[in-house]
């Protein structure tokens, strides 16, 4: 299982025209450590990525060392992490940027110490590949599932969240299906709820106090969901469609309980394989490999109140779900 220790420490291809060459690489180098810095451990989507990960790892070579720590969103943190990582010797480095720009010469850094550096989630500067959710897809077909439902009519919510690519895209996404609708009007867009349970709460709290009719709510993720649920419902408020991304084993559970009638829809990730393809993409460049796609987008999938009972979530990891 990978380590947790206290160790310090909407994106587009022109992203990766920073130095990273993997015909630059040298070949035949074996994968023995690999440095993993993710948004935050208390997270069951990055806990996912990171078992992904060392599953893959454990293919390619039974004895890896897997480091895998949350910066709990940052930077600062994320920097001392990479850092560690050189300093540590990895061969592989896989991350989810808070920042896809900043991150850059941290990237730079760890490849001119001949390690290679991979994305997961969310695209960075310079890495040698991504390997990401298709967001703006992701986003869009939780947003025209809301058109859908209010056939083409009403006040919406897009709750924002921290402004890593994998969400300027599912906003993106998300505001061609509201668009597309001139009967639609948004409320808010720029709200940051943080990613996270209580910001959702937080932030809709806000959104309750503010407006007196609200038709739905498209939140970034399933934790700001799920606490936008609670919001309304301490509140009194109901009626509300709210729809997210991820598809995470808690929105399963939302998913069929009749108490959060309210949260109707998310458009799945599948962490687990992302991170799989991830190491895969990394020992592939590590061996000297050139890639011919560095960029790699999985489809999205979305998860209703109907279709709940077929989905498999992230269940391909036992782990996550036991």
């Amino acid at each position: 299982m990978f380590k947790h220790n206290m160790m310090a420490g909407a994106a587009v291809l022109a992203l990766l025209a920073g130095p990273a060459l993997a015909e630059e690489q040298p070949a035949g180098k074996k994968l023995e450590r690999i440095g993993i810095s993710l948004g935050s451990m208390g997270n069951p989507f990055f806990v996912a990525l990171a078992r992904g990960a060392e599953a893959e790892a454990k293919t390619i070579n039974p004895d890896v060392e897997v480091l895998a720590f949350g910066y709990d969103y940052d930077i600062a943190k994320q920097f001392s992490q990479i850092d560690n990582f050189i300093s540590a010797g990895v061969n592989l480095i896989l991350l989810n940027p808070a920042d896809p720009v900043a991150i850059g010469p941290a990237i730079k850094r760890a490849q001119d110490a001949g390690i290679v550096v991979v994305s997961v989630d969310t695209f960075a500067e310079g890495a040698d590949a991504v390997v990401t959710t298709n967001n703006v897809q992701a986003g869009e077909i939780a947003c025209q599932y809301i058109v859908d439902k209010l056939k083409g009519e009403g006040n919406v919510i897009i709750q924002n969240g921290p402004q890593v690519s994998a969400v300027t895209d599912r906003v993106k996404g998300c505001k061609t299906a509201f668009e597309a609708a001139p009967g639609i009007t948004v409320l808010s867009d720029d709200q940051d709820a943080k990613g996270s349970r209580e910001g959702g709460m937080n932030v809709m709290q806000g959104h309750l106090t503010r407006f007196d009719k609200i038709d739905a709510v498209f939140a970034i993720n399933d934790p700001q969901a799920i606490g936008t649920d609670l919001a309304a419902r301490q509140q009194g408020r109901n009626g509300i469609i709210i729809t997210a991304v991820d598809g995470a084993p808690d929105i399963e559970v939302a998913l069929k309980d009749d108490a959060a009638v309210m949260i109707e829809a998310s458009a799945s990730q599948n962490p687990y394989d992302m991170a799989r393809r991830a190491v895969d993409l990394g020992a592939k460049v590590l061996n000297g490999e050139s890639l011919a796609e560095p960029v790699e987008l999985m489809d999205s999938k979305l998860v209703t109140r109907e279709n709940i009972g077929d989905y498999v979530g992230w269940a391909t990891d036992p782990a996550v779900t036991n």
